[in-house]
């Protein structure tokens, strides 16, 4: 009887062992209960010689403040109070009169820097004001602030993850060319950037993200003597805030590693006419006392088609999180795989909240492909997420997951929730003939960021509802996408390659 509770002890301690994160691995404890002690005794025991605070700029940027250790005291000093920064300098919506603002490390965060030649721990950080409380417009504190007024109001835990996509560029190499625009899951030789993927995903792992897998996406073309090919990194679901903040460092670790290899990499959203833009689709799930609530007998519940249209609703502004520069909308142009319409539908990529082919049929396909298996039950409940697919690496992660912790939130409020659902769902591709007037009934997204701006003002009161966006920070955003003053751009230069491509040079690493 007891052996049980021992066997899941053991299977607790290996897979603190086999965690790539290597301070998991010596402290024997997730990186969730990290403590002060914890991180120095990992430094004294470890030699580590440095210390490195990070935190996300107003540009959506991870910023670096370094320590060098040459004592405990000033260690403990650095943990304990952190240190103060000019806030001014960071954000646009803080003025330089009154803009010092403390930033504190999240020992949950820890992570050694392998770019690093002298041995480094690093740790994201949180913003606090001078009075010593959470900044209320910093990018973590909206999004801790979004995902608990979410579990406040349904009982439920938001998760999430993202598809990161991203460009690599190196000289042209015409050996092997892979198939235009059929790079798809291709292997090398086809595929020429898979070791850098597989070196990013080692990385990414060590410094605490949870990768579900990678693998060379459909975009690669030859321009101006470079070949570009198209990969992706995509993660498990883990509770939102940790999820911004993995998706942070993965982008950091991805241009870190190509700077060091002598390659270009870029996470713009569109980079030529007539070839795959990048995207961040970003799944999410709503779970309780760790089981997943997006099914219920073998379908999808009302819970999580509550979710949907809340997002569903709020889709026209979340945009303006999710989609932060012009190229943005030259990737959300009809008849593509990124949406237009705002609807949603099964393993249907043409709507923008798809949910995705789950293992609902109850089939041991694992006993049927390997037939000494013995029979075993589909694991199925735990892998249902739903997916959005407009947003794009411009995107201020921590807002993007604000706003749609904030929009799941919004649909379980909504009185009319799944009529709203009922009526947006499409179960076949929406461009088809047969469906114009469906498509007609359906709203759009906008096609810009003025656009963008226009809808987050009439439907900013959704996002400072419960204190959670503060009025400044929406005033800034809808400034920054109004100064863009690109209404009619995308119909203005199109089929002006070069227009287009001095577009895309200005924002190429954005966010």
């Amino acid at each position: 009887m007891e052996r049980y509770p021992q066997q899941n002890l053991n299977m607790e301690n290996l897979n603190l062992t086999l965690n790539a994160n290597p301070l998991v691995g010596f402290l024997q404890k997730p990186a969730c209960d990290f403590t002060k002690s914890d991180i120095v005794r990992y430094i004294s025991e470890n030699d580590i010689r440095m210390v490195n605070f990070m935190y996300p700029g107003g540009d959506g940027r991870l910023k670096t403040l370094n320590f060098v250790i040459t004592d405990l005291d000033y260690l403990n000093t650095i943990l304990t109070s952190g240190e103060r920064v000019d806030g001014s300098s960071l954000f646009s919506f803080i003025e330089a009169g009154a803009s010092d603002l403390y930033v504190l490390p999240r020992f949950r965060t820890a992570f050694l820097d392998p770019f690093a030649e002298v041995p480094t721990l690093t740790m994201l950080c949180s913003y606090f004001d001078k009075d010593g409380k959470p900044l209320e417009s910093a990018p973590e504190h909206t999004l801790h602030k979004a995902a608990e007024r979410f579990t406040q109001t349904t009982g439920l835990t938001f998760q999430a993850m993202g598809e990161l996509e991203y460009y690599v560029i190196d000289d042209d190499d015409e050996t092997f060319a892979a198939t235009d625009q059929k790079g798809y899951h291709e292997s090398a030789p086809y595929a020429k950037f898979g070791l850098f993927r597989q070196l990013c995903m080692k990385y990414i792992a060590q410094c605490g993200g949870h990768i579900k897998y990678g693998h060379s996406e459909v975009g690669n073309f030859h321009l101006n003597g470079k070949i570009y090919e198209q990969n992706e990194i995509e993660f498990l679901p883990v509770d939102v805030e940790q999820a911004a903040d993995e998706l942070m460092i993965a982008k950091w670790v991805i241009r870190n590693l190509a700077w060091e290899e002598g390659l270009n990499v870029t996470f713009a959203p569109k980079i030529t006419t007539g070839k795959a833009g990048s995207g961040l689709h970003i799944h999410m799930r709503l779970m309780k006392d760790g089981v997943n609530r997006m099914l219920a007998n073998g379908a999808l519940s009302d819970d999580a088609k509550r979710m949907i249209a809340g997002i569903v609703d709020l889709a026209p502004s979340i945009t303006a999180f999710g989609n932060k520069n012009p190229t943005s909308y030259f990737r959300l142009v009809p008849h593509q795989e990124a949406p237009t319409n705002i609807c949603w539908g099964d393993r249907n990529r043409s709507v923008l909240v798809r949910v995705p082919l789950g293992w609902t049929a109850g089939v041991d396909m694992c006993r049927m492909a390997n037939p000494k298996e013995t029979e075993t039950a589909p694991i199925a409940n735990i892998k249902q997420t739903v997916e959005i697919r407009s947003s794009d690496c411009s995107a201020d992660l921590y807002q993007l997951l604000a706003g749609l912790c904030v929009a799941a939130r919004h649909g379980f409020e909504m009185a009319d929730a799944l009529d709203v659902a009922a009526r947006t769902y499409v179960d076949v591709n929406i461009h088809d003939a047969q469906n114009a007037d469906k498509l007609a009934q359906l709203a759009q997204l906008p096609d810009s960021c003025a656009a963008s701006a226009d809808c987050l003002d009439r439907q900013r009161k959704a996002y400072e509802a419960h204190d959670i966006f503060s009025p400044a920070l929406i005033d800034g955003i809808i400034q920054q996408l109004r100064a863009y003053d690109d209404r009619h751009l995308r119909t203005d230069i199109e089929g002006n390659t070069e227009e287009v491509l001095s577009l895309v040079e200005r924002f190429f690493h954005c966010g």
